[in-house]
């Protein structure tokens, strides 16, 4: 089961809601609907937990770069939305080491064949294929939230119910409560 929010820090402290990510396929999407959260620019967390998996952190502030930290890379990497925040450059792979296999006819078809399954299953090969490649453990921007009174230690010690940690640490529990 999943849980995704949004915690938008305003002047009158934090404003949550909860959230679809149905529609959300890039982190670009993700930081997308976290700025809409917060026109004035301001601080946007989008907390994503998976029970007794693992949980994400996507911090933005205003127009910068969206910040990551995951749990654990490899639970994630098992689940769509986990993929959506374990890009590339997270994980310290280079992207376009994966181009050259693209250009290779690898289904076992002749030129102009086309077998849905056999892409079907070669998908399926190549998602495993590229999860033994995710750690085990965090990844990941692990002072996200440093600077809001959550160390890097007490994030790396969170678990099972690390949103409702985080929010309370941020003070905003009662707020979370209001859209879980």
């Amino acid at each position: 089961m999943y849980f995704a929010a949004l915690l938008a820090r305003t002047e009158d402290g934090w404003e949550a809601s909860d959230t679809e990510l149905d529609d959300v396929e890039t982190l670009s999407d993700l930081a997308d609907l976290a700025r809409e959260a917060s026109p004035d620019e301001d601080t946007v967390l989008v907390l994503i937990e998976q029970e007794d998996a693992w949980f994400g952190v996507v911090r933005v502030d205003g127009e910068e770069d969206p910040r990551i930290y995951v749990s654990d890379a490899a639970a994630a990497a098992r689940s769509s939305y986990g993929e959506i925040l374990l890009t590339d450059e997270l994980l310290g792979r280079d992207p376009d080491d994966g181009d050259d296999l693209d250009a290779l006819d690898l289904d076992g078809t002749e030129d102009g064949e086309s077998d849905e399954d056999d892409d079907d299953d070669a998908e399926a090969a190549a998602g495993i294929a590229g999860a033994a490649d995710v750690p085990h453990g965090p990844v990941g921007d692990a002072l996200i939230l440093d600077d809001l009174g959550v160390s890097e230690k007490e994030l790396r010690l969170m678990s099972t119910d690390a949103v409702t940690e985080i929010a309370e640490s941020l003070g905003a529990s009662e707020t979370l409560e209001t859209v879980r």
